[in-house]
């Protein structure tokens, strides 16, 4: 019998690279984004992906493509909510406009994904959804007035729902990687310690969504359990670890 996941943010970096890996393993992949004419060339390069556009902070249009992948496919057994934004040269003030954007995107282009799905799953008694945090959504973080706190919320609303879609036996899985080499992290004008590639945080995503079956996925493992330590401490212990880290000077 076919397995089938949705992956949304799957035009380049982890969305991409996870496409890519579940097709290899035998699985139908369905991928969405905005940018139709990367996702096409996604598509065409493997016969197990097939391409639905889409810009997540439409929520009609959420509802309307997954209703597409629903038809094409007969059923669904994963989704992958991977839509993500940021600014690092807008993110050092408090920009109005642009923190709208970033939460526009990450966190209610997340909702309106998830909640495209949510009768589907809690009447199909099975499947998972699967969030796409950040470390940066641990504690806050210098010069990160948006992104940060979008992913903090995306944290809690998977904590949340892990409750609400466990009654219908439907698992919700929360991803938090660290620095990967993307589009995205391109942007970035500071050294990110452990960098790693799409492709390593493919695997790891992958294993921990069919083998360890863990709420959780984060990774790499050497900066990830130090950023969880450090959430844990006095915030007057934090701020300081965190200024030395990150030679953080007042403005």
């Amino acid at each position: 019998m076919k397995k089938v996941i949705w992956i949304t943010g799957a035009s380049s970096g982890i969305g991409k690279a996870l496409a890519l890996k579940f097709a290899s393993q035998g699985w139908e992949v369905a991928i969405s984004a905005r940018r139709e004419n990367l996702l096409n060339e996604i598509s065409e390069s493997n016969e197990r992906i097939k391409s639905f556009p889409l810009d997540v902070t439409d929520k009609v249009a959420c509802k309307e493509v997954f209703n597409q992948i629903k038809n094409h496919y007969g059923e669904v057994d994963i989704c992958f909510f991977s839509t993500g934004t940021w600014n690092p040269k807008k993110e050092k003030d408090i920009d109005i406009e642009q923190i709208e954007d970033v939460f526009k995107v990450n966190f209610f282009g997340t909702v309106n994904s998830i909640k495209a799905v949510e009768d589907y799953f809690k009447f199909k008694k099975s499947g998972i959804i699967t969030i796409v945090s950040s470390i940066a959504g641990y504690r806050g973080l210098p010069n990160s007035t948006g992104y940060g706190p979008s992913k903090s919320a995306l944290n809690n609303l998977a904590e949340s729902l892990y409750f609400d879609f466990g009654r219908h036996n439907v698992r919700v899985c929360l991803v938090s990687p660290g620095f990967i080499k993307t589009p995205m992290t391109d942007k970035n004008d500071f050294k990110m310690p452990f960098l790693k590639t799409p492709e390593f945080a493919a695997d790891k995503i992958y294993d921990g969504l069919l083998n360890k079956k863990v709420f959780e996925i984060h990774f790499p493992l050497e900066l990830t359990f130090t950023l969880k330590i450090f959430s844990i401490f006095p915030s007057k212990l934090y701020f300081y670890l965190i200024k030395k880290l990150t030679k953080f000077q007042k403005r």
